[in-house]
């Protein structure tokens, strides 16, 4: 498969003269032979904006009203194009104790993470750039600490002043919560559990100072804080978005007048508790499987192949990387998923997957491998004719890993999605590059099986 980059089908040849002395040297091109055709080499520029750890989320989003994107992670927002200009938005009353090289003992701000050696944890788990009171300037919601309040920071247009905080929900439940149209009515909202349903909230336009209206979707199953694993997608193909969460799916109903609860459909995507999921046709097929980590802890990677039998839906499970370095067929492995990003990364109209290494969920000496290469992947799918598929591994970083979010956007209107991250290490941003490369470049810097 070949990526295009102009237009679908199309490729760039080379066609120079080169002067040799005083003479110039036609290229065989010029001279009427076949061109070579070039191939786009995808490559990231990495730009870390803060050592300092205050936010496992960071998002993308126009702060300053300047119609460039800049970039908001725990406190803080970097204007964007070059995030060399740091604002601060909210408290950064954070700091922890360590020793210096000379015994002395320092205070550094933030959480402690890599900064420190021991393991902490920050009120701000995902961050959001919308416009919820409908001024036309980019505010900021932040989802918490999981079974906390979540809230939404009003922009002052201007200035250096903090912002005004105010409370969106009181109780966030699930560690991987979500701002994004569920129902369908053009308008985000917070997706999460509370008070153990499933369900979403949305803003009043009338007053968006005040708590959000809370709509559970489900009965009170007890789902907690610390429950693992929702996404969302139009599983049944019906038009309306359907909630996934790591037992099942909730299929939403044709009207969501008195918030009544969605169908379940019992499946064991990811027992053990996984991150973020997806609805999304892998093969090709008119079927919208489903896109997984398997454990947002552990290990895997995979995606639920949908089938009909008899009319009823069933999924075919394909996993591409789990426990082993055997288990994929490149060889690829790394543990603690616990954040997924699905955005079509080469311009080729298929959705990629965008995940890593959490660095230090649980801390130096918690879950398997913490103190492996912090890793950052994008897995682009490659579709075949006989409606099989795969995912093939391209390494972003092996420095910098993910938090419980990463988030693929194109911050500088160049048509190729960005990647900005939070976490432990600090806040980065990786700026997407093409370079127009031969056929036997191209494929020097391809990723090698290891396995058929």
């Amino acid at each position: 498969m070949q990526t295009p980059l102009f237009g679908p089908g199309r490729t760039v040849v080379l066609a120079v003269s080169v002067l040799v002395g005083s003479v110039l040297i036609p290229s065989p091109e010029a001279l009427g032979a076949d061109p070579v055709p070039l191939r786009p080499l995808h490559s990231f520029t990495k730009q870390q904006l803060s050592t300092e750890f205050w936010s496992e989320g960071a998002n993308f989003g126009d702060f300053n009203h300047d119609g460039r994107k800049d970039v908001v992670s725990g406190p803080y927002w970097w204007e964007g194009p070059d995030f060399k200009k740091r604002h601060q938005y909210a408290a950064a009353d954070v700091s922890f104790k360590k020793k210096a090289p000379d015994g002395s003992e320092v205070s550094v701000p933030g959480y402690e993470g890599a900064l420190g050696s021991n393991n902490a944890y920050s009120k701000n788990f995902f961050a959001y750039s919308t416009d919820l009171n409908g001024d036309g300037w980019d505010d900021i919601l932040i989802l918490g600490f999981p079974g906390e309040q979540s809230f939404w920071y009003e922009n002052p247009k201007g200035g250096e002043a903090q912002w005004t905080k105010h409370t969106a929900i009181e109780v966030t439940d699930n560690e991987s919560p979500g701002y994004f149209d569920l129902t369908g009515d053009g308008k985000p909202e917070i997706v999460c559990a509370s008070h153990g349903f499933y369900g979403y909230a949305t803003p009043d336009a009338s007053n968006p100072a005040k708590i959000w209206t809370w709509h559970p979707i489900s009965p009170n199953n007890g789902y907690q804080r610390f429950t693992h694993g929702m996404g969302y997608g139009d599983v049944n193909g019906d038009g309306r978005t359907d909630l996934l969460e790591k037992d099942g799916w909730w299929e939403q109903p044709e009207s969501l007048v008195g918030d009544p609860v969605w169908k379940f459909h019992a499946y064991p995507f990811a027992p053990a508790g996984c991150s973020h999921m997806f609805a999304y046709d892998v093969n090709g097929d008119g079927l919208n499987d489903v896109i997984c980590g398997l454990v947002a802890h552990g290990y895997g990677l995979a995606w639920y192949e949908q089938y009909r039998e008899n009319g009823e839906i069933k999924f075919r499970p394909h996993v591409f990387m789990n426990k082993e370095a055997n288990e994929n067929a490149y060889g690829v492995h790394f543990s603690q998923l616990h954040a997924v990003d699905l955005v079509d990364m080469d311009g080729d109209g298929l959705k990629d997957i965008i995940t890593g290494k959490r660095f230090w969920a649980h801390g130096k000496d918690g879950d398997p491998e913490p103190n492996s290469a912090p890793v950052l992947y994008w897995w682009k799918l490659v579709r075949y004719t006989d409606h099989t598929a795969e995912f093939v591994p391209h390494l972003i970083d092996d420095a910098s890993g993910i938090g419980t979010q990463v988030i693929a956007s194109d911050y500088n209107g160049d048509g190729l999605p960005d990647i900005v991250v939070g976490n432990k290490r600090g806040t980065y941003v990786f700026t997407h590059q093409v370079k127009q490369v031969t056929p036997e470049e191209w494929e020097a810097a391809q990723p090698k099986r290891t396995a058929k």
